[in-house]
């Protein structure tokens, strides 16, 4: 494959079982060093990054460089020290530990994350959940599913299988919704979002394992209404539409991918597993 050739979603599902082996093996590389004992340190940005964090990272760019040759990729670890001066049409992007502070803190909820985007459309997604065991993915128009993950460590690299498929669906917004919220990065306006909404549940989880909660159908709303990066959140854009549902602007229009002048920084958005529900929505105006 040369560089600049578009993905599209027939191509991506042709790579579909390799890419999962790849996000799989990733995963197994965040499980190798317990999370109290693993090197850590704060980037630039404020945020903390791990050694989980660089060996998932540099599993997955090894193992796309084999797979998509001449293909952009766009990892988290890697923009923050250089960014292309330009994008292709299609590029795969990456975190390769999305909830490093849930990680750090000892919990389940941290994520392995990698998207194809073409045309500034993420069209397919794979999010691994390593210490819960799941891994979710989807092909946008083909359908998305969860599968069961069995990790280990071999002699001189990381041992993983995924197994099992079961297709997952948003479902239609009931009259009381449950919501899934950030657990670090809950701001005012997304409190007087949610204040605005007939809620029944809440989910207060990190990570975008949050999309999963909507996409196969636990869910109804998540809302993030403060600044985040693309590779947070292009993965879960894809399997939320591959299973029915949507990602939009806090005002209900498209959300565009590839901002690399605004170095891949989403003012926020609003992600609903029943694309009919935006209409209701409470207005947002101060994103």
């Amino acid at each position: 494959m040369t560089s600049g050739q578009e993905i599209t979603p027939q191509l991506a599902e042709q790579h579909l079982e390799a890419l999962t082996d790849i996000v799989a093996r990733a995963a197994a590389a965040t499980l190798a060093t317990p999370f109290h004992s693993v090197a850590s340190r704060i980037k630039t940005d404020l945020t903390p990054v791990t050694a989980a964090d660089e060996a998932s990272e540099a599993l997955i760019v090894e193992g796309l460089a084999g797979l998509l040759p001449g293909i952009q990729v766009i990892a988290e670890e890697g923009a923050a020290r250089k960014l292309p001066p330009t994008l292709d049409s299609s590029f795969v992007i990456v975190d390769p530990l999305d909830g490093t502070r849930e990680f750090l803190a000892g919990r389940d909820e941290f994520t392995v994350n990698v998207a194809i985007v073409t045309n500034g459309v993420p069209i397919a997604g794979l999010i691994a959940a390593p210490a819960r065991g799941l891994l979710w993915r989807g092909i946008v128009g083909g359908g998305a599913e969860r599968l069961h993950l069995r990790l280990g460590a071999g002699q001189s690299s990381p041992l993983a299988k995924a197994y099992g498929r079961t297709p997952i669906h948003t479902r239609p917004a009931p009259a009381r919704l449950t919501v899934a919220t950030s657990r670090s990065h809950l701001d005012e306006v997304t409190e007087d979002f949610l204040a605005r909404l007939p809620l029944a549940k809440r989910y207060l989880c990190g990570s975008s394992v949050k999309f999963c909660y909507l996409a196969q159908g636990e869910a109804d709303v998540y809302p993030r209404l403060s600044p985040t990066h693309e590779w947070d959140i292009a993965a879960g854009y894809a399997i939320l539409t591959a299973a029915g549902g949507c990602v939009t602007t806090p005002q209900g229009g498209p959300l565009p991918f590839g901002r690399l002048k605004e170095k891949f920084l989403v003012p926020g958005f609003i992600a609903l597993g029943d694309p009919a529900a935006m209409s209701s929505m409470p207005a947002v105006t101060t994103v």
